[in-house]
């Protein structure tokens, strides 16, 4: 485990933050103990091996579960027990909610349609579909920013299974999220789409934090400013790349496990 992201000196506002985060199942105890704290402008990786709790936070965080114990901030509001329809409103959204991405569609129309809710067009059924033309300079700014402009009009489900995320990653840009929550957003890329990838969340995260859940660490060095390593429900360690890679505790955690 080797390499760091760049860091500023300048440390950024925090936007989401969760304090004493516990889950229990039944007699099992998912996560324990909690803190986590995430920046604005910034990428932050939550890793660990299989089992370690990873999906949970991310569930409770975006609050399709509901913790049984702790607090849970966005913006300093407290969103303890914010329904998840309200909290992603709000601005905290995690890319499978509102996975917009319809394969019969255009990648264009896949935009312009996830752009109807924060342009109080989404319930307005009774507008002819010459309505969403209001949204194509919205739309075309999207693909340009995630690199999509000259697949405006193919069908989403001819494009490659990277291309597919990143139409994703657009339809969720278009919810102007304050805080994204990615789910293992590599999962399942070539190395030249995990580039393509990469860069964008980069880019995304200049103006918006990126909290995201990875398995593949060489990206974890590339592109995350933080990163928490989680084990068996808990936090093991905490830091930037080159601090958390060089703890013997988390190279234990991830003995036999790919190393990046």
């Amino acid at each position: 485990m080797a390499g760091s992201a760049t860091q500023s000196n300048a440390t950024p506002q925090v936007v989401l933050s969760a304090r004493g985060l516990r889950r229990d199942f039944g007699g099992f105890t998912a996560v324990k103990n909690v803190d986590l704290d995430v920046h604005d402008a910034s990428v932050h990786a939550l890793i660990g091996p299989n089992g370690a709790g990873k999906t949970t936070v991310f569930n409770l965080l975006t609050k399709f579960l509901q913790p049984s114990a702790g607090t849970i901030t966005l913006m300093g509001t407290d969103i303890t027990k914010t329904a998840p329809d309200k909290v992603a409103r709000m601005g905290l959204v995690r890319s499978f909610q509102i996975s917009a991405v319809f394969p019969h569609m255009s990648v264009l129309d896949n935009v312009r349609v996830a752009l109807q809710r924060p342009n109080n067009l989404s319930t307005q059924f009774w507008r002819p579909l010459s309505a969403l033309d209001e949204l194509n300079d919205r739309a075309e700014q999207l693909l340009a920013k995630v690199g999509l402009s000259k697949e405006r009009d193919a069908i989403a489900a001819d494009l490659s299974y990277g291309r597919k995320r990143v139409l994703e990653i657009a339809t969720t840009l278009a919810l102007d999220p304050r805080v994204l929550l990615l789910d293992e957003p590599m999962a399942g890329m070539g190395h030249e789409d995990v580039g393509v990838v990469s860069a964008l969340i980069r880019e995304v995260a200049r103006d918006r934090a990126v909290l995201m859940v990875e398995h593949n660490l060489s990206v974890v060095a590339d592109i995350c400013q933080q990163v928490t390593v989680l084990q068996r429900g808990e936090i093991l360690a905490e830091g930037d790349y080159a601090t958390v890679s060089a703890d013997a505790r988390v190279r234990q955690a991830y003995m036999g496990s790919e190393e990046g």
